[in-house]
């Protein structure tokens, strides 16, 4: 599954590159709005112009003078010299042929200047198809590691393969709408008439075998027609990323409904805090220990959409309740103490806790569900621009991972180069609570957990007290790349709360958000550290 995802991935940059290199211009749009002002009468709508870019349409236009006719001078001298060699007898078939081929060779000619201009186009349109194919392969791929058969024959998983691309193609054509439906029939009968007019020529060719070598090239050039009709449709394509497993499938206006009511919960509970007291009359004092309430947009969509798929507002209030429930626990107690010579004091102590919404999924997930949320926060469902940092304050921004040269010579060390070798291979995945496996990505235990069973030990799923427990302590000074180094409180937790692999030179891999390299000398993490610990055997 990590090479296909990779693979898609990879698709995907690509075919949004190739997508941002189609020439480009601005068009003028009008807008009405009504306005109410001294300077605009009542009712009138008020007429603005404003500039858009869209993809520029497919080029036309006269070929160049250079181009014309370098190449069409080539063909006469050909046919002059067939002419000088033929007997006067076939004076006139080869007369009525020269014009022919001219007329042939100049319309081939035009059309390759046009296939010049429209190579970003052609470009695109590959890059597609080979993200269209990634993505099935890697769908095709979670398919059959979620629903293994033994003994399964080619046929069968030809059938397999072709209803996942069929499911596939059924999901394109809801993002791109009829229109690609209207422009691939457009194709398709563009090409079929192309394809008979190549028939025709290939006729004419066959009964002037003569002039055959003198216009080879014209042939190739209209070769190069066909190959960049089909791909005019890119032009009317969205972007190709949006075809990816990984992006949101609902519309906007339900997702943003979600999130609006979630947060008019959490705005209603703070309303409750606010007010607690008026609410809660006759004691003597009150004391609170009060989290913060925040969320992260992203986890809550990423949630939402690996339980329903594509949902609609009313899909999900059952599940906006139970996800709030969780996530915030208000609890009171009432404490009675004797003060100012018996007097009795009565106490009501408040406790909001926020146990985080990003620790739910791996509460209420199956291991498949896990797997979607953590590709729906790794790309953030493909929709950076859904909750803007600036206007949705809980929204964590992602971090790019950082990669660091290990010196050669600490790689020497056979066990510590396994275990480099396995932890590199998840640089950049996103840190999910409870996470322990590619396909669910990792928190960081179970990413050290992962990496060292996979580098010649076998401990199984351990937490980060787990992990320390099976290791020896050792000093700062004796640390040596392969030891595990430990950070308490990092989150409210007893014990250890934190876990990565010790590199040398102050630098450490770990599940950070996203796994990545990083210093152990901030003051960060100076202030959190608890200890370096060799695991047995090392």
């Amino acid at each position: 599954m990590r090479k296909a995802i990779k693979k898609a991935e990879k698709a995907a940059d690509k075919a949004d590159r190739a997508q941002a290199k189609i020439p480009k211009k601005k068009v003028r749009k009008k807008e009405k709005e009504k306005k109410h002002t001294t300077d605009v009468p009542k009712g009138k709508k008020e007429v603005r112009l404003h500039f858009e870019e869209v993809d520029r349409k497919k080029p036309s236009g006269k070929l160049s003078h250079a181009i014309k006719k370098a190449p069409v001078k080539a063909v006469n001298t050909r046919l002059q010299q067939l002419q000088s060699t033929e007997e006067e007898s076939a004076g006139d078939d080869i007369a009525q042929s020269t014009m022919q081929v001219r007329q042939k060779g100049r319309e081939a000619l035009k059309s390759a200047n046009h296939s010049l201009k429209l190579r970003p186009y052609r470009k695109a349109r590959k890059a597609e198809k080979k993200l269209e194919k990634a993505n099935i392969n890697a769908l095709y791929r979670m398919h059959v590691r979620d629903h293994p058969i033994k003994g399964v024959n080619p046929m069968s998983r030809f059938q397999q393969k072709r209803a996942i691309k069929k499911q596939y193609v059924k999901m394109r054509a809801e993002l791109m709408g009829k229109q690609a439906g209207r422009m691939e029939k457009g194709v398709k009968a563009v090409t079929k008439t192309t394809t008979t007019i190549f028939k025709k020529v290939g006729r004419v060719l066959v009964a002037n075998p003569k002039v055959v070598i003198g216009i080879g090239g014209s042939i190739l050039a209209v070769a190069m027609i066909l190959s960049c009709i089909s791909s005019c449709s890119v032009m009317f394509q969205s972007s190709a990323s949006s075809l990816m497993a990984s992006t949101y499938p609902s519309e906007d206006a339900d997702m943003l409904a979600a999130e609006a009511e979630y947060a008019a919960k959490e705005a209603n509970l703070q309303q409750e805090l606010d007010h607690y007291e008026e609410s809660h009359p006759g004691y003597d004092e009150y004391q609170y220990e009060l989290d913060e309430i925040a969320h992260d947009p992203y986890v809550l969509i990423s949630i939402l959409t690996a339980l329903h798929h594509k949902f609609q507002i009313d899909d999900v209030q059952d599940t906006l309740n139970m996800l709030f429930e969780r996530q915030y626990s208000l609890t009171e107690e009432v404490v009675t103490e004797q003060r100012d010579g018996n007097k009795e004091y009565r106490i009501l102590k408040v406790r909001l806790k926020n146990n985080d919404l990003s620790h739910i999924p791996s509460e209420i997930m199956s291991e498949e569900e896990l797997s979607f949320y953590a590709m729906y926060m790794k790309a953030l469902g493909n929709r950076p621009d859904l909750f803007p940092s600036d206007q949705y304050p809980g929204t964590k921004v992602p971090q790019p991972y950082t990669e660091y040269d290990i010196p050669p010579e600490a790689l020497d060390d056979r066990t510590f180069a396994a275990m480099i070798r396995e932890a590199e291979k998840y640089l950049g995945y996103p840190y999910v609570w409870g996470g322990s496996s590619p396909s669910t990505s990792f928190d960081c235990s179970g990413f050290v957990s992962w990496v060292i069973n996979h580098s010649g030990w076998n401990v199984g799923r351990l937490t980060a007290s787990g992990l320390l427990s099976i290791s020896t302590p050792v000093s700062a000074s004796n640390a040596k790349p392969g030891d595990l180094i430990f950070f308490i409180g990092t989150y409210d937790t007893p014990g250890v709360s934190h876990v990565g692999i010790y590199v040398g030179d102050g630098m450490m891999i770990h599940c950070g958000d996203p796994i990545s390299y990083a210093s152990i000398n901030t003051p960060y993490r100076q202030k959190h550290f608890y200890c370096f610990a060799r695991l047995p055997g090392n």
